[in-house]
């Protein structure tokens, strides 16, 4: 589905991937409706888009709030008539803990905004998706979400699901005009971690920069996966630690899953 002339509604548009989804769109001639539980963020998204704001709209919401979503899709419909797409981008991670020491207040918070998020933004909108002549859906999974990360073992749970959810969803809908996109990012510059109510940068799970500069750029990553829309691709790996552990999980799992062990005991080391 070319962007152009579209609606599309981003999660989490206040600041890192999801400014700048926004700001990409635009810049193709999108018009957006972005939602974040952050006001002053979503404010600076709309400073950064400059004279191209006229086409951007904002609403302060928050995800796991179902109610709030469902009263959401009135309101973004209203505001150019109607939408053809969505990107749920909006997530956090999880303390990086071993689940023995994670509280079940941080396990419900990860798994509610990373997948009840998702599945609200998508069950609400989508009546309203089946029916435009063309329309798309995609959900922002991670490269935790195919292959294990120890002290980020339910971020990876939730995002694996995010990741089954958007298949199921795909071979649902495969019979009409509602094309959907799975994608699992790499390590990408972002401020995923001070968003997930973290202090320090250890691990570059779609996070922050990473220590060996391996890191891809919010904006770089914006431009894969909208052209992963154009293209209307089933699945996006994005940067190049994603794709070699996506091919390194399909080849040998066990070693895959070991090699990544290494490195994070390593990084805890280092705490």
């Amino acid at each position: 589905m070319k962007v152009k002339d579209k609606v599309i509604v981003v999660t989490g548009g206040g600041n890192g991937l999801g400014r700048e989804l926004v700001l990409n769109l635009l810049s193709k001639g999108a018009k957006v409706i972005t939602i974040d539980i952050n006001e002053s963020a979503l404010q600076e998204t709309v400073v950064r888009a400059g004279t191209k704001n006229t086409s951007l709209k904002t609403f302060v919401i928050d995800i796991t709030n179902k109610a709030s979503i469902e009263e959401l899709v009135d309101k973004a419909i209203a505001q150019y008539g109607f939408v053809d797409g969505i990107i749920n981008n909006a997530g956090i991670i999880q303390p990086f803990v071993k689940l023995n020491d994670l509280s079940y207040e941080a396990i419900d918070r990860v798994i509610n905004v990373n997948l009840y998020g998702t599945l609200y933004i998508t069950k609400a909108f989508l009546p309203h998706l089946l029916s435009r002549p063309e329309a798309h859906i995609v959900n922002i999974s991670s490269m935790g979400g195919f292959i294990s990360f120890p002290s980020q073992t339910i971020y990876g749970a939730a995002k694996a699901a995010v990741k089954i959810f958007t298949e199921g969803l795909y071979a649902e809908l495969k019979d009409t005009f509602v094309n959907v996109t799975v994608v699992h990012p790499g390590a990408i510059t972002t401020n995923i971690m001070a968003n997930s109510g973290l202090d320090k940068p250890i691990i570059d799970i779609d996070s922050t920069k990473s220590q060996n500069n391996m890191a891809l750029s919010a904006s770089k990553a914006a431009e894969i996966i909208i052209r992963a829309i154009e293209r209307n691709k089933f699945r996006v790996t994005v940067g190049k630690d994603a794709t070699f552990l996506d091919l390194m999980y399909r080849l040998n799992p066990r070693i895959a899953t070991n090699f990544i062990g290494k490195m994070m005991k390593k990084t805890l080391a280092n705490m």
